[in-house]
């Protein structure tokens, strides 16, 4: 997969791929057409011919193209869905924290709005150039180190600690699972497909006998719709990279709400 197209603006790679396909093909029409018309003057029914081939091609290939459509749309929801669940876990974890006695309350709590912003300024920027921030981990250790050392005075504190490991848990899994989908695509061999099968959809649309003017527009139509279904799939591939992706919005609405420092008020 070329990653460098998610540094490209959602409007220009789209215009772009209007470009590559639509111009391919108007290409294949002004240089390609002239050569199998006079390889093919003596096929009667042509364009019939052509007509059924799209066709068929054209359902297996648009078939394709939808689940891929679909897929990469799922995708991108369900880790939408992982996202929401690590910041509500995020925020039941900061509640847990608050009921602890000081000065564990207070350390618990400093832990864990380090780790938070550093989601924000530090493992989002990394996930969306396919990396893993290193801090992420070790910030998430210390935290734990933290709650492993409290010791329950009574049963009160006994159940408060068993939820309080339990939200961690919940929070550390949905963070893996989101790290784990950073750079989970759609694999280079089905991209290898996806361009044949257009190069063979705009091969097709060259055997046709019509118009000049007329078969650059249909052309061009036929092609348009199908890099625009292309570029819809790429847009949506990796959901953390690009402008159409996914963001740390919720986590920083967690951070906001419940872990930002309160200013100072100087007299």
């Amino acid at each position: 997969m070329f990653f460098w197209v998610y540094d490209i603006p959602t409007l220009t790679l789209a215009i772009l791929m209007a470009i590559l396909f639509v111009g391919g093909t108007w290409l294949g029409i002004l240089f390609i057409s002239p050569i199998l018309r006079v390889w093919l003057k003596s096929q009667e029914g042509i364009n019939d011919l052509a007509g059924y081939a799209l066709g068929a091609f054209g359902v297996f290939y648009g078939l394709l193209l939808g689940l891929l459509a679909v897929s990469t749309y799922q995708n991108a929801a369900d880790l939408e869905g992982i996202v929401a669940s690590e910041s509500a876990g995020l925020a039941s974890l900061w509640r847990d924290c608050d009921n602890y006695p000081e000065p564990t309350r207070t350390a618990l709590q400093e832990k864990l709005r380090v780790y938070t912003a550093n989601i924000v300024s530090g493992e989002w920027p990394a996930q969306r150039k396919g990396l893993m921030d290193p801090n992420g981990v070790k910030l998430a250790t210390d935290f734990q180190k933290v709650l492993s050392r409290f010791k329950p005075a009574d049963a009160s504190e006994e159940i408060l600690h068993a939820e309080t490991m339990g939200a961690y848990g919940r929070m550390v899994e949905f963070r893996s699972k989101r790290i784990q989908n950073t750079n989970t695509g759609i694999p280079k061999v089905m991209w290898w497909v996806v361009a044949i099968g257009a190069v063979v959809n705009s091969t097709l649309i060259l055997f046709f006998r019509m118009r000049f003017d007329v078969h650059l527009v249909i052309g061009g139509l036929l092609s348009f719709g199908v890099g625009m279904l292309i570029f819809l799939i790429v847009a949506m591939d990796y959901p953390f990279r690009g402008e159409v992706s996914i963001g740390p919005d919720r986590v920083k609405v967690v951070y906001d709400a419940l872990m930002k420092p309160a200013a100072v008020v100087v007299p």
